[in-house]
């Protein structure tokens, strides 16, 4: 009686080493200030790669599967989604190599939980690869930097910290989005996320978040959790809706508050614009104001 495993290990080890082939021509390695990790070609001349992996300091190169070198600048980055956007350098001798390199198609498609997927990196330029497999699929959830992550996606997988910022690749070569390396599990930052961050970062070089112009602490109530008012800037949002300091935020949009965590998660893109109705209690009692959150200056 024959093995059907015989037949099925060897095409399946062929299928994946063809999506690894078809991939590692757009998967380059990302230098840093003592800093490695990898990240791929999203469009013509620029780069994505994991922002927790880049350096905050000091000139960055990339090093192309082929072997050659290109200082890149960064054209934006979201601590809060662990995307960063490199763009190449153009005035480099090396920017013709990468001329003809394919950019990466990413996938909004969001893999079925216990399916393989193939982690495709760079060692020092060189191609690397790693299988795992989906360990935990959820819904659209915010980062502890308050990121919107259109799905949560789980691998159990062994990533290299140099490896962070490389492709997760279905069996079926689709391209679903970056692995990263998060607290205790690897993580994978969907494609429709990148998409979405890295088109603002080539636009505006920064994702705009919300500002309300207040300095705030923690506090425990009786009944709840509060936000005190510890500081007011006087030509920010706040001032403008009558907020004083020494004001405890009790209530945002008619739910009690849960966190000055959650209040600032609540502050992305999106809330530029809105209008809030904030909660306070003011010498004890209760006051109702309407607030248009603000955009926070650029750092």
């Amino acid at each position: 009686m024959s093995d059907p495993t015989a037949a099925i290990l060897p095409s399946l080890s062929s299928a994946l080493a063809d999506v690894v082939a078809r991939t590692k021509s757009a998967i380059v390695s990302v230098h840093s200030h003592r800093s490695r990790a990898s990240g791929f070609i999203w469009k013509p001349g620029l780069i994505v790669t994991a922002d927790e992996a880049l350096a905050d300091e000091g000139e960055v190169s990339v090093k192309f599967a082929d072997g050659t070198m290109q200082s890149a600048k960064i054209a934006g980055r979201d601590h809060t989604t662990d995307i960063a956007l490199l763009r190449l350098d153009t005035k480099s001798d090396a920017g013709s190599t990468v001329s003809n390199i394919v950019s990466v198609a990413l996938s909004s498609a969001v893999p079925d939980l216990g399916s393989l997927i193939v982690v495709v990196a760079a060692e020092h330029g060189v191609p690397a690869a790693a299988l795992g497999v989906v360990s935990l699929i959820g819904g659209r959830w915010r980062s502890l930097r308050g990121g919107e992550i259109d799905a949560r996606i789980e691998l159990d997988v062994r990533l290299r910290s140099n490896h962070e910022g490389g492709l997760a690749v279905s069996a079926s070569g689709e391209a679903i989005g970056m692995a990263v390396r998060g607290v205790r599990r690897i993580l994978v930052i969907p494609g429709a996320t990148i998409e979405r961050i890295a088109g603002r970062l080539e636009t505006h070089g920064r994702i705009a978040r919300g500002y309300l112009g207040v300095g705030l602490q923690p506090i425990k109530l009786d009944d709840g959790v509060g936000a005190m008012v510890m500081s007011v800037d006087k030509s920010g949002p706040a001032a403008a809706a009558g907020i004083l300091q020494g004001d405890v935020i009790v209530g945002w949009n008619n739910e009690k508050l849960t966190g000055v965590r959650s209040l600032m998660q609540s502050l992305g893109p999106d809330s530029i614009g809105t209008v809030v109705d904030i909660t306070i209690r003011r010498a004890g009692q209760p006051v109702q104001v309407k607030l248009t959150v603000g955009e926070r200056a650029e750092a």
